[in-house]
C-alpha cells in the first residue's frame, strides 16, 4: 500500500464513521443523547471541521480523507448545513441540534455524502483486491 493510499485510510477511518452517524437519526437518539458515551456532536464537529477535514473548505482534503470531487462538494454543502444549525441552537447542546428546524438538512447531505464515501471505499477495495496476486488454490 503506498504512502498517499495510507494516509488517506488513516483519516477515513475518522471520517466516514462520523458522516454515516449524521445520515442515522436513530443512531443520533441513541448514542449522542446517552451520557455515558464518548461519541457525541462535539466529537463530530472536532472530526470534520479540526481533526480530519475542514467542512468549511474541503478542497485542501482532497487525496488526504476526500477521493473525490464529489466528495468535497458534499462535504462542503454537509458544512453549510452544520453551520446553519449551529445558529439555530444557541445552547450548543445535541439535544438542541437534533431538535432544530433544519437538521433534517444535515441528515440528508450526510445520507448522500455517506453513500458517495461508502461507493468510492468500496470500488478502492475491489480495486486494491484484483491488484494484489491471488492466494488461492
Amino acid at each position: 500500500m503506498s504512502q498517499d493510499a495510507r494516509l488517506i485510510a488513516n483519516h477515513r477511518v475518522h471520517v466516514v464513521p462520523v458522516v454515516l452517524a449524521l445520515a442515522n437519526p436513530p443512531w443520533q437518539r441513541d448514542v449522542w443523547l446517552a451520557p455515558s458515551t464518548f461519541e457525541n456532536l462535539d466529537h463530530v464537529f472536532h472530526t470534520l471541521f479540526d481533526d480530519f477535514c475542514d467542512a468549511d473548505e474541503p478542497e485542501r482534503y482532497l487525496g488526504v480523507s476526500l477521493r473525490t470531487e464529489e466528495e468535497v462538494a458534499l462535504m462542503r454543502e454537509l458544512g453549510v448545513a452544520l453551520n446553519a444549525v449551529g445558529e439555530e441552537a444557541p445552547g450548543d447542546t445535541d439535544e438542541e441540534y437534533l431538535r432544530a428546524p433544519s437538521w433534517p438538512d444535515v441528515v440528508a447531505v450526510a445520507g448522500r455524502l455517506a453513500q458517495v464515501m461508502v461507493a468510492n471505499d468500496l470500488q478502492e477495495l475491489a480495486a486494491l483486491h484484483n491488484a494484489e496476486p491471488s492466494t488461492c488454490p
